[in-house]
């Protein structure tokens, strides 16, 4: 019987993913804080979510140099934030406290998911008959 890792595993095999992706944004906006004009980007995370779970980003290989390179799914969810408070004069849209909020969040997500896929991989692991 072959074992089904998407049955075994759920969707925290894609929220790792969706998360590593979306802490890389919030970093970003973080770094730019004090960037004039920059605008604070985030992800649904959500829609991201469902585009990796059913299937939105193929995987394509670009096996020529005249192929068209395929875009990662997340980056075309980008989304620029509406701002909290009102525009300081440059043009800057980040506000550190909410992107640090938003980074302690997500990160805590990333390790939930991370625990539960390492429980689960371990349980398969046992259930195979190698205890380790």
């Amino acid at each position: 019987m072959a074992i089904s890792f998407d049955k075994a595993l759920g969707i925290h095999q894609y929220t790792v993913g969706v998360r590593s992706q979306r802490a890389e944004i919030l970093a970003s906006n973080l770094a730019n804080a004090n960037t004039p004009g920059y605008k604070a980007q985030d992800i649904d995370f959500t829609r991201a979510l469902q585009a990796a779970t059913y299937g939105a980003n193929f995987g394509l290989n670009q096996t020529d140099e005249r192929h068209i390179a395929a875009t990662s799914q997340i980056q075309s969810q980008k989304m620029y934030r509406i701002p909290n408070q009102p525009d300081t004069g440059d043009g800057n849209t980040v506000d550190a406290q909410v992107e640090r909020n938003l980074f302690m969040q997500n990160a805590l997500g990333y390790e939930a998911s991370v625990e539960f896929l390492g429980a689960q991989f371990k349980n398969m692991s046992k259930a195979l008959g190698r205890n380790e």
